[in-house]
């Protein structure tokens, strides 16, 4: 089992609606500095050889192709909202790439939601063309990602739709019900089984009322729209080189940080950087607003270094 470096890209930094927002002349979303451009959040993490991804919204495919990313080992879904599931359909591209069903981790909640937002791919016989997934239940406990090894590829046969090819030629469907689809995380163990698979250290927050995750990968963590994390969980978050924090404005909000409310959880987990996701127009310009945090910092005292992400940014 791998738990060395990791490497993270902000495809996305933006808020549900991104900045900028349509139909806005603010100062923040006529500006011309590509910093202040924010797809909605997620990012792209290399770890111990896989490619995983946080989060497909609906600028997954424009955030992929700006990247150049053609290939991906887990998709992780924090929550169910439509900013962070929305591209989930775009996988196909994926699917016939590398014949294989795009492997999802999510939480029982989020897959009841994705079951009702994207029921063609969760219809027997398959709709020919559907994405093909393979879910994997996941809660607040650490989860393995390994690296597939399976023998059986996707086949497309047109007209019809993906099948499995076996070792011995035969071709059968990829999925006759529900459960074929499904798989307990943590059903075939969690014990190291040597290279091509990594630890993922989930972490629990509110978003308002809402349980959401957070994932640490190393020395980095990466968390977005919580409003609240449980003591419980901080004793996850020691050690580390980066985190990732969300804020969506100066004012207190009932689903997200405030600013002085990340300031604070900055200085509580003690990271040595501390990475702003999540950002709203309601922020000044990208340039103004790093100087803003430096005095803020100063200000408390902070030795922590806060700054705001953006897209493209890469951190290790």
């Amino acid at each position: 089992m791998t738990t060395g470096k990791a490497r993270l890209t902000f495809l996305g930094t933006g808020t549900s609606q991104g900045v900028p927002i349509i139909g806005c002349r603010c100062p923040v979303c006529r500006s011309e500095d590509s910093h202040d451009k924010r797809f909605r959040a997620s990012v792209f993490v290399e770890y111990g050889g896989l490619n995983i991804l946080v989060d497909a919204g609906p600028d997954f495919r424009m955030q992929m192709l700006a990247h150049g990313l053609c290939h991906l080992d887990a998709i992780l879904i924090t929550h169910n909202h439509k900013d962070h599931t929305g591209g989930l359909d775009d996988v196909r591209s994926l699917n016939y790439i590398d014949r294989r069903a795009s492997e999802i981790f999510c939480e029982k909640n989020v897959l009841e939601d994705l079951i009702r937002e994207y029921p063609y791919v969760f219809r027997f016989p398959k709709y020919p063309g559907a994405p093909e997934w393979h879910i994997h239940v996941i809660d607040d406990r650490p989860f393995l990602i390994r690296k597939d090894t399976a023998e059986k590829e996707l086949v497309w046969v047109h007209d019809v739709g993906y099948h499995y090819r076996l070792p011995d030629g035969r071709l059968i469907p990829t999925a006759k019900c529900l459960d074929d689809m499904i798989e307990d995380a943590y059903a075939s163990g969690q014990e190291p089984d040597g290279e091509g698979s990594v630890s993922v250290i989930p972490i629990r927050g509110l978003h308002d009322k809402l349980p959401v995750l957070g994932f640490r990968f190393g020395d980095i963590a990466y968390i977005t729209d919580m409003s609240s994390i449980p003591e419980s969980e901080f004793s996850k978050l020691t050690g580390l080189e980066h985190v990732t924090l969300n804020t969506v404005g100066y004012n207190k909000h009932h689903s997200h940080f405030s600013l002085e409310e990340t300031l604070d959880l900055a200085r509580k987990i003690g990271a040595r950087h501390t990475w702003l996701t999540h950002l709203s127009h309601t922020f000044p310009p990208h340039g103004q607003f790093c100087l803003e945090l430096e005095r803020m910092c100063r200000e408390r005292n902070m030795e922590q270094i806060v700054q705001p992400a953006y897209d493209g940014l890469v951190i290790e």
